[in-house]
């Protein structure tokens, strides 16, 4: 069994998916499924388990994205997730609850293709993408324009 086979068990597991099932879709007889959900905490009745685990992550003791046990720290901060990529895929599926402040939005046209774009937290964004950023300060010359001159040496010589 490959660790993605054993991460889905587990993820299909938690949702309340049965041997059987979770076997089908990862390609494993249900014997072996079953003897790794023993093996790891997830056996008994899959609904039971899956409303254990959902009690477990409203106490703060499993990942709020994986459903893995927790080790909370004695001090500072409670930790909600187990690793990073569980924050970060947690945080991509959720985007509604970022906490945004309405001040830190700005109205800026891109330098090299002139559209109009939303910046956040950044007031000196000069650019809608990296591809824009790319193409000007990069390709100049086979664009036919004036050399690259950044906003530093611009200031240096006006100044």
């Amino acid at each position: 069994m490959t660790t993605d086979q054993a991460d889905k068990i587990r993820e299909l597991r938690i949702k309340g998916e049965g041997y059987r099932s979770i076997a089908s879709k990862v390609g494993l007889s249900r014997d072996i499924v079953r003897n790794y959900c023993k093996g790891h905490g997830l056996d008994g009745y899959a609904n039971v388990l899956a409303m254990n685990i959902r009690e477990q992550i409203e106490l703060g003791r499993a990942c709020l994205w994986c459903g893995k046990e927790l080790g909370q720290p004695l001090t500072g901060r409670r930790r909600k997730f187990c690793s990073d990529k569980c924050r970060r895929e947690w945080w991509k599926a959720h985007p509604e609850r970022i906490n945004r402040s309405e001040d830190a939005f700005y109205e800026k046209t891109c330098v090299y293709c002139g559209r109009e774009f939303k910046a956040y937290g950044n007031k000196g964004r000069r650019y809608c993408s990296h591809d824009c950023y790319v193409r000007d300060r990069f390709f100049r010359e086979e664009e036919g324009r004036d050399p690259y001159i950044s906003p530093k040496e611009s200031e240096e010589a006006n100044g």
